[in-house]
């Protein structure tokens, strides 16, 4: 069986990550291809605003989200790498295969392909690093793998619109799956299973997962997991949002080309995205060590700054202080990605921790993935058949979406009052016992 149990050897606790970094990169390119596409593909397939918020939204987080369930309970039994590493190869065919598409039901079928194959990997992701990270120090590294993100953005933004004046839109979607292709027998070869539960209190932990029922009544009786679920769904659906709609409203509303406005999105992405969210981390780990509730808090205080600046951003006229805002708003949104998945780990055993992820995955998702570009994009449509907003409908349908963010910053505030009694990892509570009670 292919596992680590030495644990402890810091240059092979780097190459995991990093390989876990390189296959999340490729994930984020994989999904931002089409936000920046869908302009040369609304052009040649004819779709409507609602039809690509349900392709960069609805059609993806359905099955992305609801069967990253029953794979995250396989990644808490069985060996992780192989589920990343299928996963990886199982997306990348499909994206390879979307230039193949001719009307919306093709586009559809390929973006559910993509789904199924990433519903694998962050879950197990998630386990990982866990298991080769302590407590003290897993927000940061959480944030770290979290660069992927900003990092699968920026070259998702830039290589897509390169790459689709070269060469079409429909062979950039097979060059970009190629790279996936690539790297999937790497990860499957050369990375090694990280010893599950190596730094939980008790070796009771270790024990085999709960039943499904069991977990979930569990986590919900976890007022801290409420709190951050519900937080991260509204943040999701406005972060989603942004990310789905900022190209086609920098080209409508600004005049921009798509090559500069895939450029400008890039360097926003690249930068202000990783800044925030190794900011994030980092403050959240610092903070939370001297007191626990400053780790949701740190992200409340950033999702307080980032709402004006982005309604800043969609509501002025002049694009310099658009994209001026926009680098302060993308560097506040980024900051809860770290502490959200740092905090749900700190609060269950071993055991669960790849089902928890999936959890929260899913019902970030399912609202802000499935729900925010799909709203966003009938909100678009609407602003422009009812009353006649043709150049601005994007700016005004966007800006609902962030307000969104706002009653998340409340609930992330919220969820430091519990916190500090929740978190498992510090209390060393037999939890698993606790589970099977509940059975």
């Amino acid at each position: 069986m292919d596992v680590d149990h030495s644990g402890n050897a810091v240059g092979q606790r780097r190459y995991i990550l990093f390989l876990l970094f390189l296959v999340s990169v490729l994930s984020y390119i994989d999904r931002t291809i089409l936000s920046i596409l869908q302009v040369p593909i609304k052009a040649d397939l004819g779709l409507s605003d609602a039809q690509l918020g349900a392709l960069t939204g609805l059609s993806f987080a359905l099955f992305y989200a609801t069967l990253a369930l029953p794979i995250a309970r396989l990644a808490d039994r069985t060996v992780r790498k192989r589920l990343v590493a299928g996963s990886l190869a199982i997306w990348s065919g499909m994206t390879a295969l979307t230039g193949l598409a001719t009307n919306f039901a093709g586009l559809v079928f390929f973006r559910i392909g993509v789904a199924v194959g990433e519903a694998g990997s962050i879950p197990a992701t998630h386990s990982m690093i866990a298991d080769i990270y302590p407590p003290k120090s897993r927000a940061t590294a959480l944030a770290f793998w979290g660069l992927s993100l900003p990092a699968g953005l920026m070259l998702g933004y830039s290589a897509s619109g390169a790459l689709e004046q070269a060469v079409g839109w429909r062979w950039a979607f097979f060059i970009i799956g190629l790279a996936g292709l690539i790297l999937a027998p790497i990860v499957w070869l050369t990375m090694r299973e990280p010893v599950r539960g190596r730094y939980d209190p008790s070796p009771a932990l270790n024990e085999a997962p709960p039943t499904m029922a069991a977990a979930v009544r569990h986590l919900w009786g976890i007022r801290t997991f409420r709190y951050l679920t519900a937080a991260g769904a509204l943040h999701a659906f406005a972060w989603y949002s942004v990310n789905a709609w900022s190209a086609p409203f920098y080209v409508r509303v600004h005049g921009m080309t798509l090559g500069q406005a895939s450029y400008y999105l890039a360097v926003l992405n690249g930068v202000g995205s990783a800044l925030g969210m190794y900011l994030g981390g980092r403050l959240a780990d610092y903070y939370g060590s001297r007191d626990a509730r400053a780790r949701p808090r740190v992200v409340a205080v950033a999702l307080a700054v980032m709402v004006p600046c982005a309604l800043l951003q969609y509501l002025a006229d002049s694009s310099a202080l658009s994209i001026a805002m926009g680098a302060v708003s993308l560097t506040m949104m980024l900051v809860y990605y770290g502490p959200i998945i740092a905090i749900a780990q700190m609060l269950v055993p071993a055991n669960m921790r790849a089902f928890t992820s999936a959890v929260l995955m899913l019902v970030l998702n399912l609202f802000g993935l499935g729900l925010g570009p799909l709203v966003t994009g009938y909100l678009s449509d609407m602003l422009v058949s009812h009353y006649g907003l043709a150049a601005d409908s994007l700016r005004y349908a966007i800006s609902f979406s962030v307000l969104f963010s706002g009653a998340a910053a409340w609930l992330f505030w919220r969820a430091g009052a519990s916190l500090p009694g929740e978190m498992l990892q510090e209390s060393g509570r037999a939890a698993p016992a606790a589970i099977r009670a509940q059975a």
